[in-house]
């Protein structure tokens, strides 16, 4: 029985797709540790695991960004990336850009020390780490021990060529396309980027492994058996280079025994689709669910448009400001138990999140997708291209295109849903763990 201890960062949208992967690992047969903040200790007793508590980022995201406990300077960074989506896709990716070295590779060498404390620990056979928790994958890669690496986000996260650059999406939906000068700054910004992380894991490897292989390109340092894309496997996407690791596309971490909400969402819902009405959820996340005037748009837009259903909105710390349009057809809460939802909606709005999107696809659900930063562009242009929902830019959304788009959804199931739907149900967590423990199981070089 292998033992894994599989490393998260402390956001909500990384650690519960990484403790249902940990969970899948379990009942595969292997003996796992879920290592995280101490606030994400119920993840890894829903995913029947041990616990570790382990913070590998000063940033922190429990599930509504803004009402985290953090520190002054992570949450003047949040406010300053959430004033950033409101000029645009350029801004904010640029915004995002000078917030990396903060956000992404704080404290390195506590790091090291801390994750070379859990193997003196817990003698690991093998770790699974968070693609873009850069300190941790840095340390293994210092410490000389095997690890896998499991993506979060879209795979171009992981460069796939040397003009290819993190924070620069590979390609652009319809409705955001940015001018080649705006392009051309923010790929100064991102090869910058690039060359500062890329010198300061040559740094921190010369200080404490001067002994290792360098680690070369920092955004592309991964694993070297196993690297996990949470994405489905479509045919347009670039090819990463051979490595000697296997690319496993498990499509979506959705647990097959995740337990219901319990009755008082049950009569929710019941209220709601009573008489045959449509439900449609507007989700944007544990960061942008902050975006209250996007949500207030997405909600008049839908009921103005489409007034024969009823909305179920995520609303995070601004669900006070939204109370004022709660009512017999329209539901307004601080959290929602979304992947529950997704079984039981006609339609989703959502921000182009990869847990957004993977669990639309594989529960079948339309989506609208406004996408607002990071990977969220590539993504939306996926979902276009693949015929599973369509996108809309929330910088100049109105109240019309909005509802008018999901009415569209509602009346018209997008082309291409059926097919990726059953695709993605045949992979999942359960495929996934199979095969990386068939991967990690192989001879292989540390890594």
């Amino acid at each position: 029985m292998p033992r894994v201890v599989v490393i998260s960062p402390p956001f909500l949208s990384h650690a519960q797709p990484l403790s249902v992967l940990a969970g899948a690992l379990a009942r595969a047969g292997a003996d796992v540790s879920f290592a995280c903040a101490p606030p994400f200790a119920r993840l890894a007793e829903e995913a029947g695991t041990a616990f570790v508590p382990l913070t590998v980022s000063r940033n922190a995201n429990t599930g509504v960004a803004r009402s985290t406990r953090q520190g002054a300077r992570e949450s003047e960074r949040l406010e300053e990336f959430l004033g950033s989506t409101r000029e645009g896709a350029i801004a904010t990716l640029l915004t995002q850009s000078r917030h990396r070295g903060e956000d992404m590779l704080a404290d390195p060498e506590r790091v090291l020390a801390e994750v070379r404390g859990l193997q003196e620990r817990l003698a690991p056979d093998w770790f699974v780490a968070d693609q873009l928790s850069y300190p941790v994958t840095l340390a293994l890669h210092c410490l000389g021990l095997p690890f896998a690496t499991f993506c979060p986000g879209h795979p171009t996260y992981l460069p796939h060529a040397p003009e290819a650059l993190f924070g620069v999406p590979y390609a652009w939906p319809r409705a955001v396309r940015p001018a080649a000068r705006e392009l051309a700054e923010l790929r100064r910004a991102a090869s910058d980027n690039d060359l500062a992380f890329t010198e300061r894991f040559a740094a921190v490897a010369r200080r404490h492994a001067p002994e290792a292989p360098a680690p070369g390109r920092a955004f592309a340092l991964a694993s070297r058996r196993a690297v996990v894309f949470n994405y489905p496997e479509f045919p347009w996407l670039p090819k990463h280079p051979p490595s000697g690791a296997r690319f496993l596309h498990g499509g979506h971490c959705v647990s097959p025994e995740e337990q219901g909400p319990g009755d008082a969402w049950e009569r929710v819902l019941g209220r709601l689709a009573s008489g045959g009405r449509r439900v449609v959820l507007i989700a944007l996340g544990t960061f942008l669910s902050a975006r209250d005037d996007v949500l207030a748009t997405l909600v008049r837009g839908v009921r103005s448009r489409v007034p024969d259903a009823a909305v179920v909105v995520a609303a995070g710390e601004a669900a006070p400001r939204l109370a004022r349009y709660a009512g017999p057809l329209v539901h307004v809460a601080r959290t929602v138990p979304q992947r529950w939802l997704l079984g039981r909606v006609d339609a989703m709005v959502h921000h182009g999140g990869n847990n957004s999107f993977t669990e639309c696809v594989a529960s079948a659900t339309p989506a609208l997708v406004l996408p607002f930063s990071s990977d969220q562009f590539a993504i939306a242009h996926d979902a276009e291209r693949a015929r599973l929902g369509t996108c809309l830019n929330p910088a100049t959304l109105t109240e019309e295109e909005a509802g008018a788009a999901v009415r569209r959804l509602l009346d018209h199931v997008p082309e291409g849903l059926p097919r990726w739907s059953e695709a993605l149900r045949r992979r999942g967590p359960h495929w996934t763990a199979g095969r990386l423990l068939d991967a990690m199981g192989s001879p292989a070089g540390s890594g």
